[in-house]
């Protein structure tokens, strides 16, 4: 059995923390895909931020610039869509049911032990309007914010931003699946 992160032992509606242990097992993301460090002050299904610290260890940061080294824009958007994925899996983990019909997913219930919440992640739909105001480069500290919106069917628009200490580096609007086939 799985344990639940600790932060799922606090009160209903109150903002959870999640470590990298506890995005492990949220999302099936891996290194060096795995974009995000911790998240805090995620209301499950609304909102939350998150935390990806920048290193020169990075992989992408061989080749974008070998001589300049520049985080890409692709992979803070990617940072923040897995924020949003952790805001969306921590409904499902917190209340043990997928948030579109109130049960949980065949086989993924988390509080059995015997599912895997990161099924449950969806894909990026769409990315709007996404301005890059800021390089963001070896030794940053991006804090991530998600904010879920309204509910398209089986999409749902989030409002994303991404800054550097007070300084705004990308902010725009992701459209996700809320869940996956296959």
């Amino acid at each position: 059995m799985t344990p639940a992160p600790a932060a799922a032992l606090t009160t209903p509606g109150k903002a959870l923390s999640y470590s990298s242990d506890d995005i492990k097992r949220m999302l099936p993301h891996r290194w060096p895909m795995l974009m995000i460090d911790r998240a805090y002050d995620v209301v499950p299904g609304v909102s939350g931020r998150g935390i990806k610290s920048v290193s020169v260890n990075e992989p992408f940061f061989a080749g974008h610039y070998p001589d300049h080294s520049i985080m890409p824009g692709v992979m803070i958007v990617e940072a923040m869509a897995q924020l949003v994925a952790v805001v969306y899996v921590a409904e499902i983990v917190e209340n043990g049911t997928a948030p579109e019909d109130g049960e949980a997913a065949s086989g993924n219930d988390p509080a059995s032990g015997d599912g895997d919440a990161s099924r449950n992640v969806g894909y990026l739909g769409s990315i709007s309007t996404m301005k890059f105001s800021r390089l963001v480069v070896p030794g940053d500290q991006l804090t991530l914010q998600a904010t879920l919106g309204q509910r398209l069917g089986g999409l749902r628009q989030v409002k994303v931003r991404a800054s550097v200490g007070s300084e705004l580096a990308a902010a725009g609007t992701l459209v996700v699946t809320t869940g996956r086939k296959g």
